[in-house]
């Protein structure tokens, strides 16, 4: 299964030049080792594969467990690192997973929305925080746009239309000793979903769209 990661990267990328304006912006920003925790909006079931292509590093990912179902779409989705998680509850098995590829200096995707949006961002979860609690992983904010059209993972064959990937600086959560309120949970979070919104169009920050501009003004 590892030696098939390399060739679907490269062969999603002659995809995306082949059938799409494929833009990547910022890809000096990602650090070449260590443990990272890359943090993105949700368009499509064909993110994780773009977002492989895009950043140059060895990604990992955690994708909700109803997806994996069936041949090929199971293989294809632990061929591009795809480990299953449950929904609606902590799934200690999938945490723990996720510790060890940080552990071991690896670069994690999270999806802090939980689920595919339809192109504007919803509220981040809070599980972002306690694995970046957990872990001390640098973290990377990536805005992905274009993709919501594509509805479908087996458009990851025939990627149309304008895509482009935004990806933004490192940065790193303020520390805090001991255990942490809701209310602290969801300020953290934010600081999150704030950086992503950063980096996409207004019409794609939805409810972090008043908070980011506030920020950069």
């Amino acid at each position: 299964m590892e030696t098939l990661y390399p060739i679907c990267r490269y062969l999603q990328g002659l995809t995306l030049k082949a059938f799409s304006n494929y833009e990547v912006n910022g890809k000096e920003n990602v650090p070449p080792m260590g443990p990272l925790l890359i943090v993105s909006n949700h368009l499509s079931y064909v993110d994780p594969s773009v977002l492989s292509n895009a950043i140059p590093r060895r990604l990992r990912f955690l994708a909700k467990n109803t997806i994996f179902r069936g041949f090929p779409i199971s293989q294809m989705l632990k061929a591009y690192g795809a480990h299953p998680i449950k929904r609606g509850g902590a799934d200690i098995a999938a945490i723990r997973w996720a510790r060890t590829q940080l552990s071991e200096d690896g670069a994690l995707v999270m999806f802090p929305e939980g689920t595919r949006s339809d192109g504007s961002l919803i509220r981040g979860q809070h599980g972002v925080v306690t694995l970046i609690r957990m872990t001390g992983a640098t973290i990377l904010p990536v805005g992905i746009t274009g993709t919501e059209r594509l509805k479908l993972l087996l458009r990851i064959f025939n990627p149309t239309g304008n895509i482009t990937v935004n990806i933004g600086t490192p940065f790193s959560l303020p520390p805090v000793e001991g255990r942490i309120n809701k209310s602290l949970m969801k300020s953290m979070t934010d600081i999150i979903m704030e950086r992503i919104a950063a980096l996409l169009p207004k019409s794609y920050r939805g409810v972090y769209e008043l908070n980011t501009h506030s920020r950069e003004g």
